[in-house]
């Protein structure tokens, strides 16, 4: 699934049912989602994190202590 910006117009509470909804999605199905985000928060609840700059990759990394989308501090 790709996501580009899928909470960027939303007030938090929905944003957060957004991230929820697309974490269970992933769970239940075992699927690979692509979120495209100014948001570096929303960041942390990702398994890896790739930053880009002037359209080229900057920095990977994969996140170990990853976080719910109710941790988030919005």
């Amino acid at each position: 699934m790709l996501c580009d910006e899928p909470t960027g117009a939303l007030d938090s509470a929905t944003g957060i049912v957004v991230l929820e909804a697309l974490a269970q999605v992933n769970q239940t199905l075992g699927t690979t989602t692509v979120v495209i985000t100014h948001n570096a928060e929303i960041a942390d609840m990702a398994d890896r994190v790739i930053h880009l700059s002037d359209g080229l990759i900057a920095d990977i990394r994969c996140n170990t202590h990853k976080k719910s989308p109710r941790e988030l501090h919005w």
